[in-house]
């Protein structure tokens, strides 16, 4: 029997970890470019500090944590513990966001099993913001000292996102 007008929507959720909120503003610029009438992808955003919905209900799933000392924040490290063979049997994507891009690479292999990142359909390291105003003076100095930064910065890379979203909606 034809399938006739039968419309799959691609069901994403954006989980993210943040303590200034670079993650959750990577996350809705992902959403932004995901959800999309004419290919009927709709994204879900979620705090991975809150009650997480069950990933049952989606196809897609995008993790995405803020990095300090190189590690992830610790609610995203528990959820991917929780759940890394669910997170296998969706087509799935990681974010990272911090403002030292360099050893991106190590990021990921630091901070996501190998499994996870074979899996992975897409890994951008989306760049961050330091706002000096959000950190306390321990933070402002750890910043100043790894990041050589001391005033407002905003790394967020436009372009890899841009391609990250391209990708997983492919």
């Amino acid at each position: 029997m034809p399938l006739g007008n039968i419309i799959f929507i691609m069901k994403t959720i954006i989980l993210y970890a943040t303590k200034y909120g670079t993650a959750e503003a990577a996350a809705r610029r992902i959403a932004d470019k995901i959800d999309d009438e004419k290919t009927n992808a709709a994204c879900v955003i979620h705090n991975l500090k809150q009650n997480i919905p069950s990933l049952a209900d989606f196809d897609c799933v995008i993790i995405g944590s803020s990095v300090y000392a190189g590690m992830i924040r610790k609610e995203a490290k528990t959820f991917l513990a929780q759940n890394a063979d669910s997170l296998l049997e969706k087509k799935l994507g990681l974010f990272l966001c911090g403002i030292a891009a360099e050893g991106e690479k190590k990021y990921f292999e630091d901070n996501f099993s190998v499994k996870l990142l074979q899996a992975a359909k897409a890994k951008c390291f989306a760049g961050g913001i330091f706002d000096p105003k959000k950190n306390n003076a321990a933070e402002r100095f750890i910043i100043k000292i790894a990041a050589k930064k001391t005033e407002y910065t905003d790394t967020i890379d436009e372009e890899k996102i841009n391609q990250f979203a391209q990708a997983m909606k492919s």
